[in-house]
């Protein structure tokens, strides 16, 4: 019997955060493999909403599935009160959901461009 390593459990449950912000309709998800430019985590999930109440939907949505499909819940959360840039840290996979406007003005993908991206579909 294959037991998954700590990478695999990192990757499904980055692949299972970003496929519940698409199924909210969340925009431009994007699974980027940090692992080798950051030591304190392994993946980045980036997302965004059209507004606040939708980052809540989607952080929701995030929170729901993973706990329900992996049995994981969050290390801590940060943003939540806003609602405009909502980071969810499970240790090894970091998820960043932001309002449309702040994902515009942080440009976060741009820092980490040279790192891979992960098909999550």
């Amino acid at each position: 019997m294959n037991t998954p390593t700590g990478a695999q459990l990192a990757l499904e449950l980055a692949k299972v955060a970003a496929k519940a912000a698409d199924d909210k309709k969340a925009d431009h998800t994007l699974v980027l493999e940090v692992g080798e430019v950051l030591s304190i985590t392994d993946y980045f999930v980036i997302t965004s909403a059209n507004n606040r109440r939708m980052v809540k939907s989607v952080v929701d949505a995030v929170e729901d599935a993973v706990r329900e499909q992996l049995g994981r819940t969050p290390l801590r959360s940060e943003g939540v009160g806003e609602q405009q840039w909502v980071l969810i840290d499970y240790g090894d996979v970091v998820v960043h959901v932001f309002a449309e406007e702040m994902r515009m003005y942080y440009e976060i993908e741009r820092l980490y461009r040279d790192v891979p991206k992960i098909a999550w579909s």
